[in-house]
């Protein structure tokens, strides 16, 4: 067994009808990785609060290393106007976030949606606003923990979206 260099790994470059929503995520390491994870995955296009910090922050370029060239983002300062102008176009709403109606990841059906928009909460409180979603989904956990970075639950939920939608179109 040899291991492979980045040279040597030939992806299958796919663009997904996938949109993040990042709501008033604050740490750049986060929002770096966002654009990192985003990118591995073939997402579309990414959305940052005004207020979170900016792609020229020295953190989130050193974090996202060469995907923030790769991939589309805009800002916004309204939440619920995005959120409206972005259903008004067909997509449908997904948070990822613990709520009483919250699917198990692996029970939901994303090949039922055309246009999907991933919601992430900011680190500490979540999503602001919960109730513009369409749907929640959670991720089942183990351990004593009930919630993990939001990083690594926007990962596990493209991994589990990709996998679906590749599916369908093979």
């Amino acid at each position: 067994m040899e291991q492979l260099t980045h040279y040597d790994v030939k992806n299958n470059k796919t663009k997904f009808p996938l949109t993040i929503v990042c709501d008033a995520i604050r740490t750049p390491e986060n929002i770096g990785m966002c654009f990192r994870i985003a990118e591995s995955f073939g997402v579309a296009k990414i959305f940052l609060h005004e207020q979170s910090p900016s792609v020229d922050n020295r953190i989130v370029k050193k974090t996202a290393r060469n995907t923030l060239d790769q991939i589309k983002y805009d800002t916004y300062s309204d939440f619920s106007k995005l959120i409206e102008n972005l259903k008004k176009k067909n997509n449908f709403i997904i948070g990822i976030e613990i709520t009483d109606k919250s699917i198990n990841i692996s029970d939901y059906d994303f090949t039922l949606h055309q246009k999907i928009v991933l919601l992430l909460g900011s680190e500490r409180h979540g999503v602001k606003d919960i109730n513009y979603a369409d749907a929640t989904i959670s991720i089942p956990m183990y351990g004593r923990n009930s919630s993990m970075n939001v990083i690594h639950s926007l990962a596990i939920t493209l991994y589990e979206v990709t996998n679906q939608l590749t599916k369908i179109n093979t």
